[in-house]
């Protein structure tokens, strides 16, 4: 007995950085217990940053705690153990370590709070542009990896001003190396702050063979899916230069159709166009707060042509395929009804009488 007390005498730090390692060890124990009771109870609340910032904040806490005891052994020992050295200092290791922290902490953040804020909307039945929220929390994320290497630079004896400065000097080298690069990176921060479009849009361009749904928009690429399911990766520096068209955004679909009868059939076109017109307007799927007519609009070589011309209340392609298949069957119907026939290419050849004919 008296021996173990003489060696606790000489060796008191040795039971310093053991209750410093216990008393880690109860906080790391009382952190989790504490965070799955307190996270089911927020998951109820209306906050959205409530809930991601202590989910974020569990594990780079427990990793907190556990490098703060480790490092404050450490200083206990090596000032009673000389033998002990490292290649850097205390200070910078612990500065590198919370650092390190820090990031992991703002990523894990920075994703939490994006994914509820989509989910939360979703579930309340809100719309929610997907595409602004990812191009805020990339760009927080790149605010967060800048600050977190200018201070792992300062804590390693880097002049954060020299880099600064260096960095200005050779911004042009780097520019010209990295042309297309940056050009695709500016072309990614102007389609987050114009938004021509968003995740789940459907978008053409005239100039290119570009056309399909957007899956994501990256800072480089954006990755389109086109009608036959094949996945096409735009760089996007190229939506500078071409005209993109968002069928997404479209108001109404517009049914324009060009139908003729025949000539015979000339003096019941009149009531065949108010007919079809009376049908338009009766219609419930036609908007009729839009441009809707029917119109005699040619003498064409074999017909009478009409134009009809109307915006359907739906923008959903496979509906709309369906109401125009409706307007032009009731069309049919309208223009049989009135004892007339739709016109085909004919031809009538006259012959002068007296021409002889050999046999």
């Amino acid at each position: 007995m008296n021996a173990v007390i003489e060696f606790l005498k000489n060796y008191t730090w040795i039971v310093e950085v053991a209750f410093i390692l216990l008393g880690a060890f109860l906080m790391y124990v009382f952190v989790e217990r504490i965070l799955k009771f307190v996270l089911p109870r927020l998951q109820k609340t209306k906050v959205v940053w409530d809930e991601a910032f202590l989910k974020a904040l569990g594990k780079p806490f427990n990793y907190f705690v556990i490098f703060w005891a480790v490092f404050h052994s450490i200083r206990i020992a090596t000032q009673h153990v000389h033998t002990v050295s490292f290649p850097l200092s205390m200070d910078t290791l612990e500065t590198l370590a919370y650092t390190s922290l820090f990031i992991w902490f703002a990523m894990r953040f920075i994703r939490f709070l994006e994914n509820d804020i989509v989910r939360i909307r979703i579930e309340k039945g809100q719309e929610v542009d997907q595409t602004s929220v990812r191009a805020v929390a990339q760009l927080i994320r790149i605010i967060v990896l800048l600050l977190a290497g200018f201070i792992a630079m300062q804590a390693m004896g880097v002049s954060v001003s020299a880099v600064l400065t260096f960095g200005g000097a050779g911004a042009l080298a780097v520019a010209l190396a990295a042309k297309e690069l940056l050009g695709n990176l500016f072309g990614g921060l102007m389609i987050f702050l114009d938004r021509p479009f968003s995740v789940g849009d459907w978008i053409r361009s005239p100039d290119k063979e570009v056309e399909g749904t957007v899956e994501h928009i990256g800072w480089r690429l954006t990755r389109i899916r086109t009608f036959d399911k094949r996945p096409l990766y735009v760089p996007n520096g190229i939506f500078s230069s071409i005209s993109i068209q968002n069928p997404s955004r479209m108001t109404n679909r517009r049914i324009k159709a060009d139908i003729g009868v025949r000539y015979d059939d000339a003096v019941k076109v009149e009531e065949i166009l108010l007919d079809c017109e009376k049908m338009l307007n009766e219609h419930e799927e036609i908007d009729n707060n839009q441009t809707t007519f029917v119109n005699l609009i040619e003498f064409g070589q074999s017909s009478l042509n009409f134009q009809v011309y109307c915006f359907t209340k739906t923008t959903n392609w496979v509906k709309f395929q369906q109401i125009q298949q409706d307007v032009f069957l009731k069309i049919i119907e309208i223009i049989t009804r009135h004892g007339a026939e739709c016109a085909f290419p004919t031809r009538t050849l006259h012959f002068s009488e007296g021409v002889p004919v050999h046999q």
